[in-house]
């Protein structure tokens, strides 16, 4: 399918609300981490058990006395790891975790608490229902849903290089920014962040994934470990209605260079920015800056 190209400056196609991300998950397990370890897990209410996934039936038995040991990521998933297992938790596209008093009445879209013992609780809530709460016993990492994801882009994997990328991509027709948003390829890098490390990295987003240069994608590489690192560093992105743990939104997208500023001048050359569209997502681009 050739992508559609939005040449009327009067007219701007709505953009997709995105699903929280790596920034925005891993801003979320930063603020409810150090409130949940160490505290244990009274009960769980589960309000609607038709998410993505269903709730497990359980989950009250399972979780009732266990001690919360940590709180990781993997991906866009978040593992509450206890002593008889992990809880895994996805926030699908509009989802948020909050910790609040558990007496605090529940909304229309709050559907799982998990209770603590100082009188707080972990609040799931879920307008769209595509998030997830789950269970697993053993290493969460060969959870079907987990064992075949990509490394993780940031410094702490050693597997993410410009040479991993190189090798992954060879041989493969795909666009480059499709490539980069696959999470069996690497985990994390969404439509706005994928925009904006093709931008830093000057490599136009709809090239073949397979006709990109080792030195090239060495630069990518790097662009996108800066972009989620400065996204993370401010919270994430906000477009509609993503908010951290305390409720305060992300403001990666006041520094946005091209996600959402289409028919506008590139801030680094002045050209227009363009948009299409490919997949039912947004791409932005300067085709002077990006080749």
């Amino acid at each position: 399918m050739v992508p559609t190209v939005y040449r009327n400056k009067h007219y701007t196609p709505p953009i997709h609300n995105p699903m929280p991300e790596l920034p925005e998950v891993e801003t979320t397990r930063r603020g409810i981490a150090p409130l949940l370890e160490g505290r244990r897990i009274e009960t769980a209410v589960v309000r609607q058990p038709k998410l993505r996934w269903p709730v497990p039936p359980d989950l009250a038995r399972m979780l009732s006395g266990q001690k919360i040991e940590s709180v990781a990521r993997r991906g866009k998933y978040l593992l509450v790891r206890t002593e008889n297992g992990h809880l895994i938790l996805h926030l699908g596209m509009s989802g948020s975790l909050r910790i609040i008093p558990s007496d605090t009445p529940a909304g229309p879209h709050d559907h799982v608490d998990i209770v603590l013992d100082d009188g707080q609780c972990l609040r799931l809530r879920d307008p769209r229902r595509f998030g997830a709460v789950l269970w697993a016993t053993g290493d969460p990492g060969l959870h079907k849903l987990l064992a075949s994801l990509g490394p993780e882009p940031l410094p702490e994997d050693g597997k993410f290089s410009g040479e991993y990328l190189f090798r992954k991509s060879r041989g493969r027709t795909r666009q480059v920014r499709d490539f980069i948003m696959d999470s069996h390829i690497v985990v994390g890098v969404g439509n706005i962040y994928a925009n904006e490390a093709l931008f830093r990295a000057g490599i136009d987003p709809r090239r073949a994934a397979g006709r990109i240069s080792r030195a090239r994608y060495g630069r990518l590489a790097s662009a996108i470990r800066e972009i989620l690192v400065a996204a993370i560093q401010v919270g994430g992105t906000t477009l509609r209605d993503f908010s951290d743990a305390k409720g305060d939104p992300g403001y990666f997208q006041q520094t946005l260079m091209v996600y959402g500023r289409d028919g506008q001048p590139c801030k680094v050359c002045g050209s227009t920015v363009r948009r299409v569209v490919s997949g039912n997502r947004s791409v932005f681009f300067c085709r002077r800056c990006q080749r």
